[in-house]
């Protein structure tokens, strides 16, 4: 029999020291906001102002917080600095080719990386993905496909970061 007096229990150690344990309890088990409530943070590379601005009128009653540059070299920088949760890549930017930016980003992020581009040759979207895209849609295509790809793709990279975290706090427990 236990002791009423004592706390039991595999929580039982968080009534003896609530303020510690109710922070570790909030570590483990990730406390966040349901997906629905979280702005997943897309970056929009592509010359094209007209596509930029109307892929920003889709996305953003859509939970997407949108980001939009103009050339390869802003999408690198943009990457390193702002650090996106998806980046939606147009491959015939001006200063560097998408082929090369994907490239790049690789170098130092796993980004998911979507290509959205009116290339259809299958060499060059077999290119595009061996050089680091995710995903590779065709202009034009149904906004609800858009979607439907970008909300995969963020759950694939949030899924990837919570079992990161989860490594990681178990190699440090």
């Amino acid at each position: 029999m236990h002791n009423s007096q004592q706390p039991y229990g595999p929580n039982a150690h968080c009534k003896r020291r609530n303020d510690d344990c109710v922070e570790r309890q909030r570590y483990l088990h990730h406390e966040v906001k349901p997906e629905e409530d979280v702005l997943t943070r897309v970056l929009v590379v592509d010359n094209d102002r007209e596509m930029a601005e109307t892929l920003e009128t889709i996305l953003e009653p859509n939970d997407f917080e949108v980001i939009t540059k103009s050339s390869g070299p802003e999408a690198i920088l943009s990457v390193k600095e702002l650090n996106p949760d998806i980046v939606i890549l147009d491959l015939l930017v001006p200063g560097m080719d998408g082929w090369a930016v994907c490239r790049e980003i690789r170098k130092f992020s796993q980004v998911p990386i979507l290509v959205l581009s009116a290339i259809s040759k299958p060499g060059m979207v077999a290119q595009a993905l061996d050089e680091g895209a995710d995903d590779y849609l065709l202009k034009p295509m149904p906004t609800g496909v858009l979607i439907a790809h970008l909300k995969r793709l963020a759950r694939r990279a949030r899924a990837e970061q919570e079992s990161s975290n989860k490594s990681k706090l178990g190699y440090y427990l």
